[in-house]
């Protein structure tokens, strides 16, 4: 592709979206007496997000394009322009024309282009535990809009939620019998896996992790905190099968909060008070001396981007004194180290009572605070330093489950 068709693919991505709402009116022209369908897509059910910019920082209008210059437009460059636009927007381009919908989601030189391009952004993950999982809601941030992913395809079974890697979501629960079941799924591509049973029947605290580079995923599984003290399972697709490794020390009681990263999990570790640190790669545990900071009323463990591990938790004695802090370990001597202080504007409009509730996760540097019966989330960008409130987190702890997530349509059930 040479420089011009370039400088052409990157003027026609930015106005993607507007160009292919005026090229499916164009080129599918209704009768005055027919009215106008919606396509068929993720429905989009509110906008909310972060507060509306300012003026001066709106976004640009859209601009109306000829049908004529996308059907003019080579197949290459087309792809190139397709892969960037929102993944949640894709579905509905394929009713623009036959070309399109050839191309959007399954073309490998679609999929190809889709996973070279950059990603969508952060999405936050919203799943209402019931009997019979409908949908989940995906807060899209750049956006600023709502989207429901449905999730009819699933077994009607009592699920909740694992979390996200790379574009897949991890679900587990029991099946119509007392099975302890695991599965995977992609909410686009509705694609999905039933892992087989683990050699031990019985709930596990899970964690998702995907390799896009090795076309891979690992579910590692540990004892649960009220349970049983049981060897730590390892799931690996390429093998589809689920393998033994170390038990985790029995003197170590482990809570239930824990944080993957840099193909290391770590665990929080009530007696003694410090970290337990499973290598994947080797399949051991390793006890890691850090002291917690005094105080800490309740803490979370956040998964940063390569090897950055964050704590955050509320500390002091009373209502008065309590703050929310975050720290990070420093690998090198086993101490966790302040990095930020929540403000207290945003603490007191958090948690209004104490003794209240939260909940915290992370990803790529993102941490994001939910308290019971707030409306809202809380965000915090720890590269930029920066507070903000994002709408649609509407947060009953009691069914309601969040994670981070990536929309992409290029990562399979390998």
């Amino acid at each position: 592709m040479d420089v011009n068709m370039r400088e052409m693919a990157a003027r026609l991505t930015a106005a993607a979206s507007a160009g292919a709402r005026a090229a499916a009116a164009a080129a599918r022209p209704t009768s005055p007496s027919r009215p106008r369908t919606r396509p068929r897509g993720l429905d989009e059910e509110t906008c909310a997000a972060t507060p509306a910019p300012s003026a001066a920082a709106a976004p640009p209008a859209d601009v109306p394009m000829d049908a004529d210059v996308w059907a003019a437009l080579p197949d290459d460059l087309l792809l190139e322009v397709l892969a960037r636009v929102p993944p949640f927007l894709l579905p509905r381009l394929r009713a623009v024309s036959r070309r399109w919908a050839a191309a959007v989601p399954r073309d490998p030189a679609f999929l190809a282009a889709h996973a070279a391009a950059p990603s969508h952004g952060p999405c936050v993950l919203a799943f209402a535990r019931g009997s019979a999982p409908t949908h989940c809601a995906a807060l899209s941030l750049p956006l600023r809009a709502r989207y429901r992913l449905p999730l009819g395809f699933l077994p009607a079974w009592d699920l909740w939620l694992v979390g996200s890697s790379g574009g897949l979501v991890c679900f587990s629960g029991f099946d119509g019998s007392s099975v302890f079941r695991t599965l995977v799924c992609n909410p686009l591509t509705q694609a999905w896996r039933l892992l087989p049973e683990m050699h031990h029947n019985q709930q596990r605290q899970l964690v998702l992790a995907v390799d896009r580079k090795l076309r891979s995923f690992k579910v590692i599984a540990t004892s649960d905190v009220y349970g049983e003290t049981l060897p730590t399972e390892v799931y690996d697709s390429k093998a589809d099968r689920w393998s033994l490794h170390q038990m985790m020390p029995a003197e170590n009681l482990c809570s239930s909060k824990m944080a993957f990263c840099d193909s290391r999990l770590y665990l929080e570790t009530l007696s003694p008070l410090g970290l337990m640190m499973y290598k994947v790669d080797a399949g051991k545990w390793e006890h890691i001396p850090a002291k917690f900071p005094r105080s800490l009323l309740d803490g979370y463990l956040v998964a940063g981007a390569r090897k950055r591990l964050f704590l955050v938790g509320r500390i002091g004695l009373y209502s008065t004194l309590q703050s929310m802090r975050i720290w990070e370990l420093d690998h090198g001597r086993s101490v966790w180290v302040e990095i930020s202080r929540m403000p207290p504007k945003y603490f007191r409009a958090l948690l209004r009572l104490s003794a209240e509730r939260f909940e915290c996760f992370g990803q790529d540097n993102l941490i994001c605070f939910t308290s019971w019966n707030q409306g809202r989330g809380l965000l915090y960008d720890v590269d930029k330093k920066a507070w903000s409130w994002i709408a649609g987190c509407a947060s009953q702890l009691c069914n309601t489950q969040f994670c981070f997530y990536e929309p992409r349509f290029d990562t399979s059930i390998y």
